[in-house]
């Protein structure tokens, strides 16, 4: 006897509409109302005041009776001496940092990945990321017991080899080498745990047939752990170039004291406007400056994030 054959409609599955989903995740989403609120009044709201950036600002006038002047802020600062001395120092230490913190924050992680015991392991996360909880102005003063002029240990080294002390704070070519070790000291554990969390999630099965194929320790690094990382240390990239434009505000302010000797190579972006608006005579000036640099560090990212997408688009953050 044969099977009769039915036909089953299959009926569309109707798509809730967005009233219907908010009201049914309707307790869920009451927990985002104070982040939403906190967003809007600490980030949103205040962003109004970038019309300074547009203005002959006067305290006696305030924002919307200041003297509109359009782009004048803008031109004044870069054709002024200065523009060129701070974006250069911004965007050079951006793409130093980026370079220095990627490869020695990679390396360690592959390092700490081939310590077995558990003590020493965390003996060297824990020393490696303390620092990073350490305010910049404590850094500031052990960076100070270090290179002061008469009685810096740094100097009391030099002096017992023979040589003579060194003056940190009066020469600005010391600097360029100075900022990115302590930031590299600063910086660096945290980084490396983060990819040492992601080395955790790579399947030994691969390094044992690996093993099994021959391959070294080395080998092994190359073409199982460092492809392993890729899409962490991408996504960590096109985050880190949104700040390049942006410096470190207490490294460039804190570490080298503020002194005006060490401006060629200190001064940065977040360091002149800090100034000037400290000083209170150029706020249309520091404002136009800040908003160029929150323009630029936006369009950084999402231009970096479209290249990475061209190229490998699982690697992409958005």
């Amino acid at each position: 006897m044969a099977k009769a054959k039915i036909d089953k409609k299959v009926m569309p599955v109707r798509k809730k509409s967005r009233w219907k989903e908010f009201r049914d995740n309707a307790e869920l989403s009451a927990l985002t109302v104070p982040g939403i609120i906190l967003l809007l009044v600490f980030s949103y709201i205040p962003m109004l005041g970038i019309i300074i950036a547009f203005k002959d600002y006067r305290n006696n006038l305030g924002i919307f009776g200041s003297k509109w002047v359009g782009f004048q802020n803008f031109k004044f600062f870069f054709t002024s001496q200065d523009a060129w001395r701070i974006g250069r120092n911004t965007v050079g230490y951006g793409v130093l940092f980026i370079a220095l913190n990627l490869i020695a924050a990679v390396f360690v992680a592959i390092l700490l990945y081939e310590v077995r015991k558990k003590m020493a392991l965390k003996f060297y996360q824990t020393s490696m990321i303390l620092p990073h909880f350490l305010s910049w102005v404590i850094v500031g003063y052990i960076t100070y017991i270090l290179l002061e002029p008469d009685m810096g240990i740094l100097n009391k080294i030099i002096k017992a080899f023979g040589g003579e002390g060194l003056q940190w704070y009066s020469e600005p070519k010391y600097w360029i080498v100075i900022l990115p070790i302590v930031n590299l000291w600063k910086n660096i554990g945290l980084k490396t745990i983060m990819y040492y969390a992601a080395l955790m999630g790579i399947d030994e099965q691969l390094y044992e047939a690996a093993q099994l194929d021959g391959a070294g320790r080395f080998k092994q690094i190359l073409y199982i752990t460092l492809p392993s990382l890729i899409p962490l240390m991408t996504i960590l990239t096109i985050l880190d170039v949104g700040h390049i434009i942006k410096g470190d505000f207490g490294l460039f302010y804190t570490i080298p004291r503020d002194v005006g000797l060490l401006y060629p190579t200190t001064d940065i972006i977040d360091t002149y406007v800090y100034r000037g608006l400290r000083t209170g005579d150029d706020i249309g000036i520091t404002t136009a400056v800040g908003l160029f640099q929150s323009v630029v560090g936006f369009l950084m990212v999402v231009g970096t994030n479209l290249v990475v997408k061209k190229i490998s688009p699982e690697n992409s953050l958005f």
